[in-house]
């Protein structure tokens, strides 16, 4: 192959364009993108950099909305009514759960009842013919023994009925999966024994308050008389029947202290749907589901 002829400077020409350099060992990838396939990555490129900006943006216009002075009273109203909002939910999906479980157990009653039915109905049709006796009547014994089963008893004076112990309402201990479950603003750094403890004394402090409703007047001491009246006081037509208690009722029966971590853990029980809350009167009564 003849070679190029040199300038008159004495430099070489360089090569003419029929002569290709080495190419590097990925060239071969990089030739097959297309440049479509280019395009498209940098557009996605482009629109995934722009929405970040998006998001900055509204980001930083919120954070200026929430520092301005004007909005503040906005914002501290619709938090306000968003915690009214709170318990009427609460309550909604207690009664939401109370209704799921009658209605599993009146499906569970309906299938007894049926099961019940078709075993009696088939005892019917299938009475063994040696069962199938007819009973003696009074003319084929002696006139004297039916004298004696027509005569009717004098009825004996009734008892009068004694009063019936009710079954006094304990709230269950919470478990582990309903503690794990608990959302951590609600929990904070109160334990798993902190709230069953809360728990026992309440059951303590509700079971001393209703053996005192459920003694008779007559053996009351008077002290014993001001607590009756006073748990009869507050009482109202919404929660009559109920089990409930107040504040004043672990004061005066349970080693508890009424400080802000209790009121915490009643929190806690409300939202695993231990207890409801009922205010009226000024007074807050802690109502047992």
């Amino acid at each position: 192959m003849a070679l190029p002829p040199a300038s008159c400077s004495g430099r070489r020409e360089p090569p003419s364009s029929s002569y290709s350099l080495p190419q590097p060992a990925d060239s071969g990838r990089r030739s097959s993108m297309t440049e479509e396939e280019v395009t498209s990555d940098l557009a996605d490129l482009q629109l995934h950099i722009n929405t970040k900006i998006s998001t900055v943006k509204k980001f930083l216009q919120l954070r200026r909305i929430g520092q301005e002075p004007s909005f503040k009273s906005v914002l501290s109203k619709i938090r306000h009514e968003m915690i009214l909002v709170h318990d009427p939910l609460d309550k909604l999906a207690s009664e939401i759960q109370q209704q799921e479980k009658l209605k599993n157990l009146l499906k569970e009653l309906q299938k007894s009842a049926e099961r019940d039915q078709k075993e009696a109905q088939h005892l019917c049709e299938n009475i063994p013919s040696h069962l199938l006796i007819p009973s003696q009547s009074c003319t084929s014994g002696p006139t004297a023994k039916c004298a004696e089963k027509e005569e009717v008893a004098e009825p004996k004076p009734a008892k009068k009925p004694t009063k019936e112990t009710r079954i006094i309402k304990q709230v269950p201990l919470l478990t582990v999966e309903e503690f794990e479950s608990i959302p951590a603003y609600m929990k904070g750094r109160i334990t798993y024994d902190q709230i069953n403890v809360v728990i026992k004394g309440i059951n303590q402090a509700v079971a001393r308050k209703y053996k005192i409703l459920d003694q008779p007047l007559k053996s009351m001491s008077a002290p014993i008389r001001n607590l009756y009246n006073r748990f009869m006081g507050q009482e109202t037509k919404d929660i009559k029947g109920e089990f409930f208690f107040v504040d004043a009722d672990i004061k005066e029966f349970a080693q508890l202290q009424v400080d802000k971590r209790f009121y915490n853990i009643l929190n806690i029980l409300r939202h695993c749907h231990r207890m409801r809350e009922v205010r009226s009167s000024k007074l807050v009564r802690y109502v047992l589901f």
